[in-house]
């Protein structure tokens, strides 16, 4: 028992592992082929716990030179007990520190985020001034072209689904349909939505895949909108979804057999 709680305190939650994943596009000009995307999400930032794999997975991201860094929301935790603490100000005040430790991250275009319901339940206004002074762009129902050898890829971002309001067709405003898009959307679920939408990619985060998965159980809980498509990757429709187990923790410092995932994505011209 001293060794299992041991690994599932001390050991896995600080050891980020690198997912790599292949994504073909139909969509994808060929000028776009190896497009290369890291993906962090769930930092739930503090100093004592989960400061230590989030720089961890910053050695890890940073040799491999992406072409970009996305983060898929939740920067900060808001406490069960907030609405009667009213401590959602306190809670924002972690979006400072990740922010600057965030800023260390190297890509070709940079990184790009979006919020997750305990951002925009602490201050969604401030958490996104707070990444935007560090040059990430805080992608709240809108998108953002990136452009290589004359080929263009949009980034686009929805607001919370449990704590905002996501914007399907704002975020797409001005999006050429023949062009590929991938959609930075905290919650997983959601995708059965924005599969009716011209969107090849979703990436998702917010169920830190149950944090603790039980062999033949499973994860013994999964939050609202995150329990349909908790991890990995899936297919609805036209519309490919990954869902990140993310790299912080929430009510207890423990991850066992699910480690935190830096997901290495590959986007690939051809048959989606």
């Amino acid at each position: 028992m001293v060794a299992l709680g041991i690994e599932t305190v001390l050991l896995e939650p600080d050891q980020p592992r690198l997912q790599r994943v292949d994504i073909p596009m139909a969509r994808l000009p060929e000028a776009l082929d190896g497009f290369t995307i890291a993906q962090l999400s769930d930092l739930h930032y503090d100093d004592v716990f989960t400061i230590h794999p989030i720089r961890r997975s910053i050695e890890i991201i940073n040799p491999l030179k992406p072409d970009l860094v996305v983060v898929t929301g939740d920067f900060v935790t808001i406490s069960e007990f907030a609405d009667y603490l009213h401590d959602e100000q306190k809670s924002a005040d972690a979006a400072e520190p990740c922010a600057r430790i965030l800023a260390n991250l190297r890509s070709r275009f940079g990184t790009v985020v979006a919020l997750g319901n305990h951002d925009v339940k602490a201050d969604a206004d401030r958490i996104t001034r707070v990444f935007s002074a560090q040059g990430m762009p805080v992608l709240r129902n809108e998108s953002l072209p990136l452009e290589r050898d004359g080929a263009r890829l949009w980034i686009a971002g929805l607001d919370s689904v449990t704590e905002g309001r996501p914007e399907p067709e704002r975020a797409l405003r001005g999006v050429p349909r023949n062009e590929p898009v991938v959609m930075l959307v905290h919650e997983p679920d959601y995708a059965d939505k924005v599969a009716r939408y011209p969107v090849d990619l979703q990436l998702s985060g917010h169920s830190h895949g149950g944090q603790i998965r039980l062999p033949f159980l499973g994860a013994p809980y999964l939050p609202e909108m995150g329990r349909k498509y908790p991890w990995g990757l899936y297919r609805i429709g036209r519309l490919t979804l990954y869902t990140n187990v993310g790299i912080g923790t929430i009510r207890v410092p423990v991850r066992w057999n699910c480690p935190p995932e830096i997901t290495w994505f590959t986007l690939r011209a051809g048959r989606g």
